[in-house]
């Protein structure tokens, strides 16, 4: 691009640090929650089966409330919305800790995923305007930002637990402290129409065109983002239950595998930019799906603590970057409203964390888990074959 040479202007810089802030506190927010699930548990006194369908609840609200982002942010800006959505999201989290029931506690968590989808959408939207003025890709490293917010709030939510704070208590100073956070960064994102980094942009209030050829770029990018969320639900969700049923790892090394993920993940995407501005997302992601599908495949064919642990690993270097890549050429189809594209992908993204579980899970019952996570070489292939729809910037 010709616009590589330039260097960014301090509004752009300061923006930059300023989204990041925003993906880190969103990061970190809910994942302060995780780790005092067995406080809620047995503040609730609820079943295992109960506690997770109320926390299923949290999904349902993403999904139900996702299509909405793309007409929020239309009406009240891409910054707007991220950042006072995010202190909305920490005051959502203060009514865990006093939800009287299991039911009140699953419409809490309701709000949450209602809310943290909008904001998903919308500070993406507001990264894909400073990488514009960048000329640049810079998205890769924002979602690795993310990451570092969620190990963030999961290391604070394992230390409150630790020291035996009470849940209102330290989700309080867990709200203060990213409400702060998001407030500050809110006078320093880039101010104007959601279009106005476009150079091509002609009307600010375009109407969505939904012609045959975008229906199916949009088809296809959410196949694209919903194998991504596959790969990394695999090793959340089955990673470690893998390691210990099928090859008898202890507790401590069954629970490297999502570990291992998320690790090779966030370094991926961190350094994720500067590959993708050599080769062209395009070309990266293929040899990433590649990676993914060779990499678990050979650890399935092959089982071991050591394979299985470099498969989950090399599965999750290899799809770092296709949900940032696949929300740029989304947001880059011509003829949709500003968000449209971007909201249709994350909502479909969502539906593949959504429905992950149930069917990797479904195929294990009937076979094995071995063979369940083929699912995750098949995300992979199908990386391969559908990544030629993305842009392709060298």
């Amino acid at each position: 691009m010709s616009t590589l040479s330039a260097a960014p202007t301090r509004q752009a810089r300061n923006a930059r640090v300023a989204v990041a802030a925003l993906f880190l506190t969103n990061g970190a927010v809910f994942f302060n929650v995780v780790p005092r699930y067995p406080q809620i548990k047995a503040d609730l006194g609820v079943s295992n089966a109960i506690l997770g369908t109320a926390i299923a609840a949290m999904p349902v609200g993403a999904l139900l409330a996702g299509l909405l982002a793309g007409a929020v942010i239309r009406r009240l800006g891409s910054a707007r919305t991220a950042s006072f959505g995010i202190v909305l999201l920490t005051l959502a989290t203060l009514l865990l800790p006093i939800a009287p029931h299991w039911t009140v506690f699953a419409a809490v968590m309701f709000v949450i995923g209602a809310l943290d989808s909008i904001i998903d959408v919308a500070q993406n939207a507001h990264g894909l305007r400073v990488q514009r003025l960048y000329g640049r890709s810079i998205l890769n490293s924002l979602h690795g930002v993310w990451s570092i917010g969620a190990v963030l709030g999961g290391l604070m939510g394992s230390a409150a637990a630790g020291l035996s704070l009470p849940l209102g208590v330290h989700l309080t100073i867990s709200a203060v402290l990213f409400s702060a956070i998001a407030l500050v960064a809110y006078r320093f994102l880039l101010p104007g129409a959601e279009d106005a980094e476009r150079p091509d942009v002609l009307d600010d209030s375009p109407r969505p065109r939904f012609s045959g050829a975008v229906i199916k770029m949009l088809a296809a990018l959410g196949v694209l983002a919903a194998a991504g969320a596959l790969v990394e639900d695999a090793g959340a969700s089955w990673g470690a239950l893998f390691l210990s049923e099928d090859l008898n790892a202890g507790a401590a090394t069954a629970g490297l595998a999502v570990v291992a993920m998320q690790v090779a993940m966030t370094v991926g995407r961190l350094t994720g930019d500067r590959v993708v501005d050599r080769f062209g997302q395009r070309t990266v992601v293929r040899a990433g799906g590649a990676l993914a599908a060779l990499g678990m495949g050979a650890a399935l064919a092959f089982p071991s603590v050591p394979s299985a642990l470099a498969g989950f690993a090399l599965a999750g270097l290899g799809v770092a970057t296709l949900v940032p890549a696949a929300m740029h050429t989304a947001d880059e189809l011509p003829g949709l409203a500003p968000g449209t594209g971007l909201t249709i992908v994350s909502w479909l993204l969502r539906g593949g964390f959504l429905l992950s579980p149930p069917l990797v899970g479904l195929v294990a019952d009937q076979s094995s888990l071995r063979v369940g996570l083929l699912s995750v070489v098949l995300a992979g292939v199908v990386t391969v074959v559908l990544g030629r729809v993305l842009v392709n910037r060298h």
